[in-house]
């Protein structure tokens, strides 16, 4: 990857590398699931630590990377006293679907073979290890660096997905020996063990789904055939997308049916859209909730908000975290807020920011209005009673309270809590110079 950061956290629609794998392992009903781990040990688990709370994930150090046999067998520790299938991936396969996982393990089953496996059929199988086959069986698989000429030809290649009996397991990788051209400990040894006690299950599957991630060109391509399926199943489920190339959703959104989703659209994190939201062209979602029949106008922002039903948003708004909107209330261009409780009905429709604020039902905020929310040091909450009228470039300064159907003047810098029903006007009072422009124009210019 060429890359200080390791090679399983670089990101891929949102989620680290291995998060994909882990994922579908847990999805499967594996468990424990044992990630192993060396370079750079502590940020790996600590990141998927953070993304799977609670789940059965523990992790084992390979303090010496000398194969994929040793890395198997620095996870035994962790599975003492299992005695079940153990299945086996490896961290860098993003594309891998439950399906296909439950299938091999099924393969498994009914084989009564110690050992079933993946194998494929890449573009080139230049790099992969062979898989042999005698009598249509499989006998073995042969590394790259030791196939001879003839195996070298072979298309069919092993993907290194396997499930194996455990006794089975721990058991053969006591004897394996690294006598290969790169004196490592192989765990595609163990295919040649298995054929020898009874026929190896082998299940074939398309090469995209298995294919690995060896540096950013790969992980690109991965990341456009994951958005394609993701994509592709919300389609399937009831959602428009005008345009499914540049939208961008990652794994855990959910979007129910009638959805409709411009251009450029990015969702991420756990965002939900109910029935009937409609997200125009360049918007993006982060760890957001927009209920049923609510719009978000084009290039809108959204992160860690709650957006009621039939809500108005943007264009160009961005709601912060914290931020709730109740029903049908309206947010216009360049509005930002930012843990602002904002009640039904209520608008703020042009260049304003509410912050720590809480706003009552049937608010008119005019434009160029602000809390000032900060001193520095400290932040204080504005509260907004129902029903309140604020006039174009007001400031709040925090904490102040305005209540229940109060007006402020447009241009008032509001420093006192403003009483139930009051107007509150804190302007400079106008003069007029009558006469004052031709008075100007009368006086002799300077020499220059």
């Amino acid at each position: 990857m060429k890359s200080d950061r390791p090679k399983v956290l670089h990101p891929l629609l949102g989620r680290p590398l291995c998060a994909y794998p882990i994922a579908r392992a847990l999805e499967v009903g594996a468990g424990p699931v044992v990630a192993v781990i060396g370079h750079q040990a502590e940020a790996v688990s600590a990141s998927m630590q953070a993304l799977f709370p609670g789940r059965p994930l523990s992790f084992a150090v390979q303090a010496e990377q000398r194969g994929t046999a040793d890395a198997v067998r620095s996870a035994k520790e962790a599975l003492a006293g299992w005695q079940g299938p153990v299945m086996i991936l490896y961290g860098d396969t993003p594309l891998l679907t439950v399906e296909t996982l439950r299938a091999l393990h099924q393969a498994y089953e009914s084989s009564g073979s110690p050992l079933a496996m993946v194998t494929t059929r890449p573009p080139s199988p230049h790099g992969y290890g062979r898989v042999v086959r005698e009598g249509g069986k499989v006998a073995r698989v042969v590394e790259q660096r030791d196939c001879t000429p003839e195996q070298a030809a072979i298309q069919e290649i092993n993907a290194g997905l396997y499930v194996m009996d455990a006794r089975f397991l721990w058991d053969a990788l006591g004897s394996v020996s690294p006598t290969n051209a790169q004196g490592e400990l192989y765990l595609t040894d163990l295919v040649q063990m298995a054929a020898q006690k009874k026929p190896v299950a082998a299940l074939e599957v398309d090469f995209v789904e298995v294919q690995g991630v060896n540096d950013r060109a790969e992980l690109a391509a991965c990341a456009r055939a994951l958005q394609q399926r993701i994509n592709t199943a919300h389609m399937k489920a009831g959602v428009t997308m005008a345009d499914p190339a540049s939208t961008f959703i990652e794994e855990g959104v959910v979007l129910e049916p009638d959805v409709e989703l411009g251009p450029m659209v990015s969702l991420r994190g756990r965002t939900k859209l109910s029935r009937g939201v409609v997200v125009a062209q360049g918007c993006v979602l982060t760890d957001s909730a927009v209920a049923e029949g609510a719009e978000l106008k084009p290039y809108s922002v959204l992160e860690d908000a709650q957006v009621g039903p039939r809500c108005l948003v943007g264009p160009f708004a961005r709601l912060r975290p914290g931020t709730v909107l109740a029903e049908q209330v309206h947010l216009g261009n360049f509005v930002e807020t930012k843990k602002a409780q904002i009640g039904r009905g209520s608008k703020a429709n042009h260049l304003s920011y509410l912050g720590d604020a809480v706003v009552g039902a049937g608010v008119n905020v005019g434009a160029g209005t602000i809390t000032c929310n900060y001193d520095g040091v400290h932040k204080y909450q504005t509260t907004i009673d129902d029903g309140v009228f604020i006039g174009s470039d007001t400031q709040l300064v925090a904490p102040v309270r305005v209540g229940e159907g109060a007006y402020v003047g447009a241009g008032t810098t509001v420093t006192e809590d403003v009483p139930p029903k009051s107007l509150a006007i804190s302007r400079t009072p106008q003069v007029n110079k009558e006469g004052w422009v031709e008075k100007k124009k009368a006086k002799p210019k300077p020499k220059s």
